[in-house]
């Protein structure tokens, strides 16, 4: 049975600094490599919040947001061999192909798809509409690349899994697989919200030795130290966060990460490094044009500084582990879902996340 085009509802920010606008959206059918997806659930990452406030130049308005969910196949289109109709699915904002150079490389998780952005299948009243890394989980119907799809299983909810796509895949990445991190190593962890929280839970099952959390919030405290945190500071009571890692650590940490996107909070994670070899990994993505200073002699010693996209991770491989792990109990990630909403509630959604009085939100249609 072939699926024509389809009336869809979505959430689409029209300008930047605008709330999002609920409204009715035309959705093509699926083409070659394309998959229709009925979402069940999708999470709002501050990225998407980035998007909003238009820090993202690559993309334009108006555009459809939402880049974390899970949701079940409807229908394939032409060469679609990885998944089927009723495929429970998690897209992923990384393509990975598994047939170009990057994909076949142990190196890296950019496969060379991700910078030949797909149209989008959306619409509104006869005018295209962006969708955000090429995904638009804030629908509830979206046409995905074949590519962009990790099939995992359906005994994990689909509140959990959306944010296995991203948040998970991101934090638990960043630790495991960008930093590679060792048994014993110390670790400064700065911004624990759903992101960093992830990153932690990644320290912990690596075997780090110290684990210090970083947060103007006093409420991340508890959390921070239940999910592992040996220490947690809070720059509000300590201004100089780099002389109390030190104080505890003698040199600095082995490895430090920026999980919330300012570059100032990432030029004092690099400065909380040890200097015989220290690591700062930046996860939080800073706004476009943003620049990043450091004295270049800080880096003759070891020291070093690195991205971590997604974690480093390939992304269609990765997930269906994460989602396992989650199932075996290495993962504690339901108290991480905050709040529950529908489409409808999603500025109040962008609200909690801006006041910091949610770690994940998520949208359950």
């Amino acid at each position: 049975m072939s699926i024509q085009a389809m009336k869809v509802r979505g959430a689409v920010a029209f300008a930047a600094d605008r709330a999002l606008e609920i409204v009715t959206l035309d959705l093509r059918a699926p083409r070659e490599g394309e998959v229709m997806v009925r979402m069940l659930a999708a999470g709002l990452c501050h990225s998407d919040l980035s998007m909003l406030e238009g820090k993202i130049a690559s993309y334009g308005f108006p555009i459809l947001l939402g880049h974390e969910g899970a949701g079940v196949v409807v229908a394939c289109g032409p060469g679609v061999t990885s998944v089927k109709p009723g495929d429970y699915v998690v897209p992923t904002p990384i393509p990975e192909c598994r047939a170009c150079t990057n994909c076949l490389s142990g190196r890296t998780n950019l496969c060379e798809r991700m910078f030949s952005r797909p149209e989008s299948p959306f619409s509104f009243e006869g005018q295209p509409v962006a969708a955000f890394s090429s995904l638009g989980t804030f629908a509830d119907h979206s046409v995905i690349e074949e590519i962009r799809l990790a099939r995992v299983t359906p005994a994990v909810p689909p509140e959990i899994a959306c944010y296995i796509g991203c948040g998970v895949l991101t934090g638990v990445g960043s630790a495991l697989t960008a930093a590679d991190l060792w048994p014993g190593c110390s670790v400064a962890i700065f911004g624990l919200g759903g992101i960093g929280l992830c990153v932690l839970q990644g320290a912990r099952i690596a075997g780090a030795a110290r684990i210090i959390g970083i947060d103007i919030n006093p409420a991340r405290e508890a959390t921070a130290r239940d999910y592992g945190a040996t220490d947690f500071i809070n720059p509000r009571e300590t201004p100089d966060v780099s002389a109390a890692i030190r104080a505890l650590t003698g040199a600095g940490v082995d490895c430090a990460f920026e999980c919330v996107g300012h570059t100032a909070l990432m030029a004092e994670a690099f400065a909380c490094t040890t200097p015989a070899g220290g690591q700062a990994v930046s996860v939080g993505i800073a706004p476009s044009g943003s620049e990043l200073r450091f004295d270049a002699a800080s880096f003759m010693t070891g020291r070093s500084w690195k991205g971590a996209l997604l974690g480093g991770e390939k992304p269609r491989s990765a997930i269906p582990r994460l989602a396992d792990w989650y199932e075996r109990g290495f993962l504690r990630l339901d108290d991480l879902i905050s709040h529950r909403l529908t489409l409808d509630e999603v500025n109040q959604g962008f609200a909690l996340m801006k006041s910091g009085d949610t770690v994940r939100s998520v949208i359950l249609y």
